[in-house]
């Protein structure tokens, strides 16, 4: 077996810097109490719990109190403060 060190600049990575959800985080952040909703269109259940996921971990760590509707019939998940 060889071994050898390489550059990191030599590594090519296909990883993403950003996650897929960041545009939807960054429209969470603008969210004001008794203001305007996000819609969210979802193609499926897995991608509908995703979503919910995100809204989770953004409560928790901005100790804020963003609230889910989801429409299951039009696929579309509404995203608020109460």
């Amino acid at each position: 077996m060889k071994i050898k060190l390489v550059s990191r600049t030599d590594v090519k990575t296909s990883r993403k810097k950003k996650s897929k959800y960041q545009s939807l985080k960054d429209a969470l952040e603008k969210l004001e109490p008794g203001g305007k909703a996000i819609q969210v269109k979802f193609s499926n259940r897995k991608e509908l719990i995703s979503y919910r996921n995100i809204i989770y971990s953004f409560n928790r760590e901005n100790k804020s109190s963003v609230r889910s509707s989801a429409d299951s019939n039009n696929d579309t998940l509404y995203l608020y403060i109460d």
